[in-house]
Parts: structure tokens; C-alpha cells; sequence
């Protein structure tokens, strides 16, 4: 054995003569029996297991990428509502408000049965009940809850539908996206884990290990943010529209509280409606199927006054 050239297989050459020895080719594998090749797997053998598991996880990739990208597509189109419907603006005049007869307009708006309109004197227009005036927008709005910088527009009687509805698709897709990002590392631990990784864990560089694991951190604390903000949110607007105060009537009420006792019960005539109505006053009269989506609905009349027409001006 020592003496063996080199080019020799065990004790027969490689390239000798002889019938039976045949060359190892590329592909095969010597076991401890001398003469004997096995062929090795080729790079196509796969097994069955591994071909349905590719094939679950392509399944289920489609189908969180298809559910994402609906929930995506409703926050886009409720935000885009939200942005460009009008909140409710009070129509100006065609001629302007003689102040100097605002003594009499108390008895005059009772008269035509508008109990509760006032005159805005930045606007130098009536408003109904319930409007306020934004200092951004330069305009009375009705039923005014605030002026919201994420849709650049004012949340009134109007748009609140479609901004409570851009409140729920984001909290949705930031739950979304927490479920995805949790399940997709708890996968990646298991098979890295397994056996399942090794091949992936050896071939893998560290650098991009490092990002991929970064990524995951980043979109974990984004969708936490996003989701617990915009839930907070969406809370406060649901209890204002079941106690039937937007926070503009809360504060005001808060401080007529402080000033006397008995005014604790002077706006609280609106609040004895069913919250199942005061519901429908925000997302419309149809089936509540329709509240998820951004369609169109009627303006309702509230407190036996029409908000959809302002009364003639007698100026």
C-alpha cells in the first residue's frame, strides 16, 4: 500500500486496462468496499415533503399578501374620503350681517323656530347648533370634533365616518402586520433550530442576517406605535359619538361645571337618544355591513333641525 503511485485507486489503478474498473465519475461516491461507486443525489432529487411544504408556504404567502393588501386598500380609500369630503362648512352669506340689530336676533331666530343659532362674527354668518369655528380652515364647520393634521381637513358632521373608518383599517393593518412579523421570526427560530435551517444558517451571510433580524425589530415597533395610537383614537371618537359630545362641547361643559352647579344638566337634553342611533347619525341608516366601507350616506337630521340647509338670511 505504501508503495502505490500516485493516480491509483485502492490496489487497482484508475486508469488501467482492465474491464471491470470503470472511471469514478463526477457524481458518484465511494463507500469502504474497494470497486464499489454509489451515485449521489443529483441536485434535482427532492423530496415529496419538501416540494408540499414550498407549496403550503406559497399558498399562504398569497393569501396574507392578497387579506394586507385589501385592509391597505380600504385605509387608502377612507383616508382619500376623509381628505376630501367636506366636513360640514357652513354656507356664507350673500350679504354681509348688519351687527349693529344683534339685539333683536334672539327674538327674530325664535320666531322662525331656529332655537340655538348663533352668529359667528369671524365667519359674519349664522351657524346651527353645535357648529364651531376653525381657526385653520377660516370656516364654520358643523358638529366640529377637531382639526386633524394626518387628513388636512377638519373632522365634522360629514367626514367622521370615513376618518373613524381610516382609524380602524390603520389600527387593523398594524395588528396585521404585528401578527405577521411575530409569526415569521418565530418560524425562522424553529428552523434554524431544526435541521431545516442548516443549509440556509451555513450559506447565509451575517450581515444580512443582521438586517433581516433589524427589520423585523423596525416593523415591530412601528405597527405597536401606529396600532396603540390610532386605537386611543378610535376609542375617543366611538365614546364621543355615544355620549353625543365632541370634545369642544366636553371642555365647554367641563367649564360651565366649574362655574355653577345646576349647568351640569343644561346640555344633556341630546344625550337620551338609543347609542344605536346615534350610531346610524354618524355611519348612515343601511345595514352595518355598510359602516366598513367608505360609501356615500345621507346627512341626518338631528334634534328635529336639518343640517343639510341653513334657513334664510334676514339681514
Amino acid at each position: 500500500m505504501a508503495g502505490m503511485k500516485a493516480g491509483t485507486f485502492g490496489a487497482y489503478p484508475l486508469h488501467s486496462a482492465d474491464p471491470y474498473i470503470t472511471r469514478r465519475p463526477k457524481d458518484v461516491s465511494t463507500t469502504k468496499e474497494r470497486g464499489i461507486f454509489r451515485p449521489s443525489p443529483g441536485p434535482k432529487s427532492m423530496p415529496v415533503k419538501s416540494i408540499l411544504d414550498m407549496n403550503v408556504n406559497n399558498v399562504w404567502c398569497s393569501f396574507h399578501g392578497t387579506v394586507f393588501n385589501v385592509i391597505l386598500l380600504l385605509l387608502l380609500a377612507c383616508h382619500s374620503k376623509a381628505v376630501f369630503s367636506d366636513p360640514g362648512m357652513v354656507p356664507l352669506p350673500d350679504t354681509a350681517i348688519d351687527f349693529s340689530d344683534l339685539r333683536s336676533q334672539s327674538s327674530r331666530k325664535n320666531d322662525r323656530g331656529c332655537e340655538g343659532w348663533t352668529i359667528c362674527s369671524r365667519c359674519e354668518t349664522y351657524r346651527p347648533p353645535r357648529a364651531h369655528h376653525c381657526r385653520v380652515c377660516q370656516r364654520c364647520i358643523r358638529r366640529m370634533d377637531h382639526h386633524c393634521p394626518w387628513i388636512n381637513n377638519c373632522v365634522g358632521e360629514l367626514n367622521q365616518k370615513y376618518f373613524i373608518q381610516f382609524l380602524f383599517y390603520t389600527g387593523l393593518a398594524s395588528l396585521y402586520s404585528i401578527a405577521l412579523v411575530v409569526t415569521a421570526w418565530i418560524w425562522r427560530i424553529r428552523s434554524e433550530r431544526g435541521g431545516d435551517g442548516e443549509r440556509d444558517r451555513d450559506g447565509e451571510e451575517a450581515p444580512s442576517k443582521h438586517l433581516i433580524i433589524a427589520h423585523y425589530i423596525i416593523l415591530l415597533v412601528e405597527s405597536v406605535l401606529f396600532g396603540v395610537f390610532v386605537t386611543v383614537i378610535f376609542y375617543d371618537q366611538l365614546v364621543s359619538i355615544i355620549t353625543d359630545e365632541t370634545p369642544i362641547e366636553q371642555m365647554r361643559n367641563r367649564l360651565m361645571k366649574d362655574k355653577t352647579s345646576n349647568s351640569q344638566h343644561t346640555h344633556t337634553t341630546h344625550t337620551r337618544k338609543p347609542k344605536i342611533a346615534l350610531l346610524r347619525e354618524v355611519f348612515g341608516r343601511g345595514s352595518v355591513w355598510c359602516w366598513l366601507f367608505p360609501l356615500h350616506s345621507s346627512p341626518p337630521s338631528a334634534g328635529g333641525i336639518s343640517y343639510s340647509a341653513v334657513p334664510d338670511y334676514d339681514v
